[in-house]
């Protein structure tokens, strides 16, 4: 009887990038990092997080914060304000916490109620504590290369890039979607890696005209499915930073991930996929803040020549 080879098929179908895998990898490092400050320095880490209001989602975002604060050593303090706090009585803690040696980072929880002036508290923030990286001084210095803290979405999109080996330089890249937390310092971030970046959002025109030219798609707009199969090239490394809890009570992401998965080299999932990681590069900013308030870090962007 004849033997007859059978030929491999090909395999199809993108890798899919486990955030919270990576996240698990950064975390476990974290721990040690807090572990040798504390034995070098006797100090500890600590993140003071404000919430102001009763938002169950905000409730949520800032018990995970807490939760993985604990995991890695670091100390958290948590503020917590009915809606009704004055902007002059909030404005007046983030000052106490600027101040106090004990806190390394300060994370105001955002959405805030509509009578705070959100910009005026974000900007109270001294840079040094703005772990949020939403300063404006953090936000500008994005230009030139020299924030203090880099905005944590952004900043574990380019970690879960950099973990899976994925090259930047050259490639054309795709940013759909341009607010001030993710789509536009994404585009600052990818830019001084040198990428050639296209930022598209809700008033790009024929939005599959840029999306079909990306080596590397990112897509933070807030729609559900906005990406299809047919707007992207094959081989495509896909970066979802969306999510979006459908009327059935599913959360996805701003891509069909079914069928774009088809044609993309690299996905990520959602959930699973970018949102762990905006808590660990928060963390990984707080451990940052106090290696610097010791002199452990002495790392200044503020002191460095522009290039």
């Amino acid at each position: 009887m004849t033997s007859i080879a059978l030929k491999a098929e090909p395999k199809t179908g993108a890798k899919i990038i486990d955030g919270r895998a990576v996240a698990r990898e950064m975390r476990a490092e974290q721990k040690l990092r807090v572990e040798a400050l504390k034995e070098k320095t006797g100090v500890t880490p600590g993140l003071a997080v404000v919430l102001v209001g009763d938002d169950p989602a905000s409730a949520l975002y800032v018990a995970n914060k807490v939760k993985a604060c604990d995991a890695v050593g670091i100390t958290s303090f948590s503020h917590r304000f009915p809606a009704t706090i004055t902007n002059e009585e909030l404005l007046g803690l983030i000052e106490t916490l600027n101040a106090d040696p004990a806190v390394h980072g300060i994370l105001v929880q955002l959405p805030l109620p509509r009578h705070i002036d959100m910009a005026k508290v974000l900007e109270t923030i001294t840079p040094e504590k703005d772990v949020d990286g939403f300063h404006l001084y953090n936000v500008g210095a994005l230009v030139v290369g020299r924030q203090i803290f880099p905005p944590c979405t952004p900043y574990g999109v380019m970690n879960l890039l950099k973990h899976e080996n994925i090259p930047i330089e050259g490639r054309n890249v795709v940013v759909v979607g341009a607010s001030n937390i993710v789509g536009k310092p994404m585009a600052l971030m990818l830019m001084a890696q040198d990428a050639t970046v296209a930022i598209c959002h809700a008033k790009t025109r024929d939005l599959a005209q840029f999306t079909i030219l990306a080596d590397i798609l990112v897509v933070a707009a807030g729609v559900p499915n906005l990406i299809l199969p047919q707007m992207v090239k094959t081989g495509v490394v896909v970066i979802d930073v969306g999510i979006n809890r459908l009327p059935d009570g599913r959360v996805v992401g701003d891509v069909d991930f079914e069928g774009v998965s088809k044609k993309a080299s690299y996905i990520t999932p959602v959930p699973g996929g970018v949102g762990p990681m905006t808590i660990t590069m928060l963390i990984d900013n707080t451990i940052l803040s106090a290696e610097r308030s010791t002199g452990l870090r002495t790392d200044d962007p503020r002191e460095e020549a522009v290039a």
